[in-house]
C-alpha cells in the first residue's frame, strides 16, 4: 500500500503500548506527518487514577485518535495477559475519549492492534475480545463522531504493513469503517 506523504498533517494522535508494534505504527504516523503522543503506561495500567488519564489527554487536546498495541501487553499469552491488554485498551480508549474526542465536536478515531493468531494461549480471545470492544464502542460512541477499528495481523504481517493500514484508519478516508477487525493476511507477499 502506497500512502500519500502528508496524509496525517496537522493531526495528532496518541499511541499506547511499548511493544514493537506500537514503535512501527508511531515511525509510520510521524512518516506521514502526524503528530505522536505516548500515552504514559501508569496513567493507563489497571487500578491508576483514571480522572488523571482524561486530563492528559484533555491538556494535549485536539486529537484525532488512537492507537492501542494489545499485543505489546499480550506478549506471550495466557488468562492474566488476556485481561491486561484488554484492559489496557479499554482504558486508553475511555481516557482519550472522555478527556478530550467527545467534546471536540469533530471525528475520531480508535484503533486496537490485536496480537497475531499464534501470539499464545488466548491470542483468539484477545482478538475477539478487541473486535468486541470496536463494534460496541462504533455503536456507543458513534454520536459523538467517533469510530473504531480492530486490526488483527497475520502471522507474516509486518510492523510497517499494520503502520500503514492503521495511518489509512485514522486518515479522512479510513472514516467509514467502524465496529470492525481487519484481519491482515497471513501469507508473507
Amino acid at each position: 500500500m502506497s500512502l500519500r506523504p502528508a496524509l496525517l498533517a496537522g493531526l495528532r494522535v496518541a499511541v499506547a503500548g511499548d511493544g514493537s508494534l506500537a514503535v512501527a505504527i508511531a515511525a509510520g504516523l510521524t512518516g506521514l506527518q502526524a503528530t505522536v503522543d505516548a500515552i504514559p503506561s501508569e496513567l493507563i495500567a489497571p487500578g491508576a487514577d483514571e480522572d488523571a488519564a482524561a486530563g492528559w489527554a484533555r491538556d494535549r487536546a485536539p486529537w484525532r485518535g488512537l492507537v492501542v498495541d494489545a499485543a505489546g501487553p499480550f506478549a506471550a499469552g495466557g488468562a492474566t495477559a488476556l485481561r491486561a491488554a484488554l484492559e489496557v485498551s479499554w482504558r486508553a480508549a475511555r481516557a482519550l475519549a472522555t478527556g478530550a474526542l467527545i467534546d471536540a465536536g469533530a471525528p475520531g478515531r480508535l484503533v486496537f492492534i490485536a496480537p497475531r493468531a499464534d501470539a499464545g494461549p488466548f491470542a483468539a480471545a484477545a482478538r475477539d475480545g478487541l473486535e468486541n470492544l470496536a463494534r460496541t464502542l462504533s455503536v456507543e460512541w458513534a454520536r459523538h463522531q467517533l469510530t473504531a477499528v480492530a486490526i488483527a495481523p497475520g502471522a507474516a504481517s509486518t510492523g510497517e504493513e499494520v503502520a500503514q493500514l492503521a495511518s489509512f484508519v485514522l486518515s479522512d478516508a479510513g472514516g467509514y469503517l467502524s465496529g470492525c477487525r481487519i484481519q491482515l493476511s497471513t501469507v508473507a507477499s
